[in-house]
């Protein structure tokens, strides 16, 4: 075998199960994620599943993030004795205890003494690691490997990995990078991302190899169009929203509507002279209920040097863009009953944030059996909704007319709520994106190795790139595992 080298252990049949090893030699390797199948990509019961490969030689686990399709098998990691370090950025050494709790009480044990056992393990193997700094993690018999992080405009503390391997007499040295998974432009709140200054071998994402994104610039405003117009009817407005990355780009963007909302009541002068300027948004509660997300965004708002510099200047003018005065944050269960019965009674208008993202789960699923068959209330959805997904179901009845229902916990439910869709929300890189960042490098890469992506989108992406690389005479092997 020719070193370096790959050998991947998910993230190959679909857009699930992110995790990739990266051999130095015959006894030294590294983990790149150790991310959990999900969906159509998961076997049943792939949650419970052992690790499923050797996991002898690894020298440590770098996370390019901490969506659990990435960080959802260190359970059976650390299960088949890892002990080694869980390398990830700033960011995501705070993330991931709390996405880790969640996940382990949910599909493992919610025995305390179980979980407090598992954390404190967990968080004994995280070391922290700057962006754009090169940190050695691998020294042995002359072979050598040093990482470095870059933001990948994903996630708060999403990275893509550059690995920098060198050989006893071999110059230069080996630079392999692994993409994770990379951001779409125009994040409200995270710095964007770079293409490497160099790569001999890229791993790269293209779960949307095959299409373009549409239009990004005025998602904030159509999302307010919405909301005005709902408003009308006095109605609760329901978002799905998944609790990392989603709900705090939402309540980001919501704070944004109502600052500007207010300095617009301020300056007019007169009566309202119409219904939606005479709407009170002064007085809209926004109903953040979920504790998971909760937990997420404060940790979010600690983090805010790390946002990019339009949403740091927000907080330099006095203004909490993640907890501003009018979110309400519901916690117990008790409390959210409360606040599902109340709006369904009273009818007063509100926005409620909640998960889970495709309603097949989680607190959202409350407010859609109490609301979803009252006219006056609003389904907004800004997430990819899978086939077959309660949200799937609901969302194809936008614009319909006609008798439509939705099974919820095995109960059929009447659609006669209004249902809208506002686009530009996806946290991937497009086509267009993807292929700037293989091809954009100062060093382009001799090989590319297409990952977590279904079979038409890896196959789009490949044509697009190897066209690029023709345009510019350079030749690229393109693999697909």
């Amino acid at each position: 075998m020719e070193f370096p080298a790959l050998s991947h252990h998910g993230g190959t049949r679909g857009v699930t199960g992110s995790c990739h090893q990266l051999h130095l030699d015959a006894t030294t390797s590294l983990l790149i994620d150790c991310g959990l199948e999900q969906g159509a990509d998961a076997a049943p019961g792939s949650e419970f599943a052992p690790i499923g490969f050797d996991i002898a030689g690894i020298k440590a686990l770098i996370i390019t993030h901490v969506h659990l399709d990435h960080v959802g098998r260190i359970p059976a990691l650390l299960a088949a004795g890892y002990r080694g370090p869980i390398l990830c950025s700033e960011p995501s050494a705070k993330l991931l205890p709390l996405v880790l709790e969640d996940a382990y009480k949910l599909g493992i044990s919610a025995d305390p003494t179980q979980v407090d056992r598992y954390l404190a393990l967990v968080e004994r193997l995280i070391v922290a690691i700057p962006f754009e700094q090169w940190h050695l993690v691998a020294e042995q018999e002359g072979v050598a490997c040093s990482i470095r992080l870059q933001r990948a405009g994903h996630l708060l503390g999403s990275a893509y990995v550059e690995c920098d391997v060198r050989y006893p007499g071999v110059e230069p040295s080996s630079r392999v990078v692994f993409s994770g998974d990379l951001g779409a432009p125009g994040n409200p709140l995270l710095r964007a991302v770079k293409p490497p200054e160099r790569a001999d071998i890229l791993i790269l994402e293209s779960t949307y190899g095959d299409r373009l994104h549409a239009d990004r610039s005025d998602r904030q405003q159509r999302l307010e169009a919405v909301i005005d117009r709902a408003l009308v009817d006095g109605g609760t407005i329901l978002i799905p929203a998944f609790s990392l990355g989603r709900t705090q780009e939402l309540l980001y963007e919501i704070e944004g509507i109502l600052h500007r909302k207010s300095l617009q009541a301020e300056q007019r002068q007169g009566p309202a002279d119409d219904s939606l300027a005479a709407l009170d948004w002064s007085r809209l509660p926004v109903i953040l209920d979920s504790p998971l997300a909760q937990r997420i965004t404060r940790a979010y708002a600690e983090l805010h040097e790390y946002w990019n510099c339009e949403a740091r200047q927000r907080v330099g003018e006095g203004r909490d863009p993640l907890g501003f005065g009018q979110l309400v944050c519901v916690d117990t269960h008790g409390k959210h009953q409360q606040v599902v019965n109340y709006l369904k009674s009273t009818g007063r208008p509100a926005i409620v944030i909640a998960g889970n993202g495709m309603c097949s789960g989680g607190r959202i699923v409350n407010y859609l059996k109490a609301m979803l068959g009252d006219p006056r209330h609003e389904v907004v959805f800004v997430g990819y909704q899978a086939k077959g997904t309660p949200g799937a179901v609901i969302q194809a009845n936008e614009g319909a007319e006609g008798f439509v229902q939705v099974d919820l916990d095995g109960r059929m439910h009447e659609v006669r709520a209004k249902t809208r869709t506002v686009t530009g929300y996806s946290g991937h890189a497009d086509q267009a994106g993807l292929a700037c960042f293989a091809s954009n490098a100062t060093q382009l890469p001799a090989s590319i190795v297409l990952v977590h992506g279904a079979a038409a989108a890896k196959a789009a992406l490949r044509n697009v790139i190897a066209r690029r690389f023709e345009q510019v005479g350079r030749s690229v092997a393109i693999s697909i595992p």
